[in-house]
């Protein structure tokens, strides 16, 4: 995980660094925190873009699935929940 703060020490932008998980994985995957992953995939599809991977568990943090928008451009979406198993 990476953290960062601002000149007054207020929490800023957080975010992750990951190896590659695949050799086909090229560039970087931006994450948007969404208060449901359920609720953000079927919108996703609704507006004419695709859920690559479904609603995956990180344990100890939340929720995230990877998807395309209808320009192919690959994009995350999180949802917070430190109950995630």
């Amino acid at each position: 995980m990476v953290t960062t703060v601002d000149d007054k020490g207020n929490t800023a932008l957080n975010g992750g660094m990951t190896k590659r998980q695949s050799p086909q994985q090229q560039g970087i995957t931006n994450y948007f925190d969404v208060k449901s992953i359920q609720e953000y995939s079927a919108r996703v599809e609704q507006l004419g873009g695709k859920v690559m991977s479904p609603k995956t568990p990180v344990p100890g943090m939340g929720y995230f699935a990877v998807c395309k928008d209808t320009e192919n451009n690959g994009f995350g979406i999180f949802e917070a929940d430190e109950t995630a198993k």
